[in-house]
């Protein structure tokens, strides 16, 4: 998400942090192509004319003038605004109520909304240590009740059960009525929807929610519509009164106007964003990690976070002491692709690196991608244990031999293996240089083909 407007940004502010001064007309220069990179990553036009003139406001006042550095101070007002923009700070979902609270899922057919609802099901589940209950009140589409009750399998969370015949505002109040004999935290409720917006499918969910009178009535928006997705937004919240908006789809969004637009057009904050397909694949929406992804700032914490509950405490802490020593074979390396893997691959850990454009570029000129990194995992995984502890084994019979089980070819085998040299060479100069010694090699030799 936010891949071109981070790209076009990028472009701006280098120009502007390399100016020892900055005068009004470079200032109104770079806001105009600030305002076209908005434009074109399908920002609402009022929204654009609202974040430049505050910014302008601010870049042309004393506040930059006196600054050591004005084109950083830019980049920090044009962030500032950007995280007021897409909310300012996190909002959590609200489940301050007398259990089994009611969170009510509404959108258009398509959004992803039953997938969302097994997803947020899980993530409270595994997160926030509650007991969910998840509920269907989709009567008209065809197995919509049977493709919850999958994935309520799938996540381990169970699902009310389906009697024919009854309708949405029915299904619900047996839902809560399960909730409060069964001692549930929290009922998910997943209305119907319909292609369009239509009375009908408001008058449904309106009945739902003055039944329930849930505590989050959450609106599932796909990021890949873009503007539709923000006029959705404006129509469920004036006629239903949406809590919160949950975008999908938003790692294939490389523009992300409908994020950037929708606060500031609806008054709702983005509580969720889906990041993937996988049920785990559900993040909270943090304004200000966004905006300094978007900058190039990176999202540090974001990486961490990740990596604390993806990475295994043993075996980092034993990679740790090998690398210390200045030992690492291969499958050394086998675990941190598959630790990259887990991460998200590489999209999704380079996303919130700082600098990232920069990275990039050295990756692309690399060649690097994520079913590379699939292919060397099967390459190692064709490797006995005593050829992974010791690369000098591996003769041209032993090669031809790993490229057959791992359907690839010698040359990617002795590609693996010079990559491997290297990345081995690199960890004794880290046990001896510290960190500063791996970032002078370059980040793109660990991927040398």
């Amino acid at each position: 998400m936010f891949e071109s407007l981070s790209q076009r940004l990028g472009k701006v502010f280098d120009r502007l942090r390399g100016r020892g001064a900055l005068s009004e007309g470079d200032v109104d220069e770079a806001l105009r192509e600030v305002r076209l990179a908005l434009l074109e990553a399908d920002v609402a036009l009022p929204v654009v004319k609202t974040f430049i003139a505050g910014v302008r406001l601010r870049a042309i006042g004393q506040e930059v003038v006196r600054s050591v550095t004005p084109g950083q101070m830019v980049v920090k007002i044009v962030h500032d605004h950007l995280v007021e923009t897409l909310g300012s700070t996190a909002s959590e979902i609200n489940l301050r109520a007398v259990p089994p609270v009611p969170v009510l899922m509404v959108g258009l057919q398509g959004s992803g909304k039953t997938t969302t609802t097994a997803k947020l099901a899980l993530r409270l589940v595994q997160k926030d240590r509650k007991k969910v209950l998840m509920a269907s009140l989709d009567t008209r589409r065809p197995a919509a009740q049977e493709q919850l009750r999958v994935l309520g399998e799938q996540a381990g969370v169970p699902t009310l059960d389906i009697v024919a015949g009854q309708q949405p505002v029915e299904i619900a109040r047996r839902a809560m009525e399960r909730g409060r004999v069964e001692g549930f935290d929290v009922v998910l409720l997943d209305t119907a929807g319909r292609l369009s917006i239509d009375e009908e499918l408001m008058a449904e969910a309106a009945a739902v929610r003055d039944a329930t009178q849930p505590a989050e009535t959450l609106l599932v928006v796909d990021a890949m519509t873009g503007q539709d997705a923000v006029n959705v937004a404006t129509n469920f919240n004036e006629k239903i009164g949406v809590t919160g908006i949950v975008m999908t789809r938003v790692d294939g969004d490389a523009r992300g106007g409908a994020a950037l637009s929708m606060r500031a057009v609806t008054g709702r904050p983005v509580k969720l964003i889906g990041l993937g397909e996988k049920l785990d694949a559900l993040d909270v929406f943090h304004p200000d990690r966004i905006a300094g992804r978007i900058l190039g700032m990176g999202d540090i914490v974001g990486l961490v976070e990740k990596a604390a509950e993806t990475v295994e405490k043993e075996e980092a802490e034993k990679l740790a002491r090998k690398v210390q020593k200045g030992e690492f074979d291969l499958e050394d390396m086998a675990g941190q692709l598959r630790q990259l893997r887990r991460m998200g691959g590489l999209g999704g850990v380079m996303g919130m690196l700082p600098g990232v454009q920069k990275v990039k570029a050295q990756l692309d000129g690399a060649k690097v991608d994520d079913r590379m990194i699939r292919r060397q995992e099967a390459i190692i995984g064709s490797m006995t244990r005593a050829e992974r502890r010791d690369v000098k084994l591996l003769n041209a019979n032993r090669r031809r031999r790993i490229a057959a089980g791992s359907g690839t070819s010698v040359e990617d085998v002795n590609r693996l293996v010079k990559q491997y040299m290297e990345m081995s060479r690199m960890m004794k100069q880290v046990s001896k240089l510290g960190q500063k010694g791996l970032m002078r090699t370059g980040i793109s030799n660990l991927f040398r083909r």
